[in-house]
């Protein structure tokens, strides 16, 4: 891996890091385990080009993944993690309530049940923590 590998990847993880403070190792090993330049790939794009731009800030962004996510209805786990992130990120519960019913207009009823479902888990982690 070059040095500026190592930087994309180091700064993609740090990023991970602000959202799920936990998150960066496991992701990390779960990409390794099945390439080793997945995680400066996947990762260094996702968030060290993209989510790390200054045009708008991570909380908005967070905002925007979870209503995509939700709206697309077929990435539950990362779903789950960027619900958590969100509410890491500052957004509020009445906020994610707020984007499920978003999703509900958008996106159906069945995509909302799912987005619904998945930010009931996620504040019951934040209830834990």
């Amino acid at each position: 891996m070059s040095d500026a590998q190592s930087s994309r990847r180091d700064a993609a993880l740090a990023l991970l890091a602000r959202l799920e403070p936990d998150a960066p190792a496991r992701v990390a090993r779960n990409l390794d385990d099945f390439h080793a330049d997945a995680t400066e790939i996947l990762l260094g794009f996702a968030f060290a080009d993209v989510v790390a731009r200054d045009g708008i800030d991570l909380r908005t962004r967070e905002m925007l993944t979870v209503a995509m996510l939700g709206a697309m209805g077929t990435a539950p786990g990362q779903l789950e993690f960027h619900l958590r992130a969100a509410l890491n990120s500052g957004v509020t519960r009445e906020e994610v309530v707020e984007i499920v019913m978003q999703v509900a207009v958008y996106a159906g009823l069945p995509a909302a049940m799912n987005a619904m479902s998945a930010a009931k888990t996620a504040f019951r982690a934040q209830d834990t923590r």
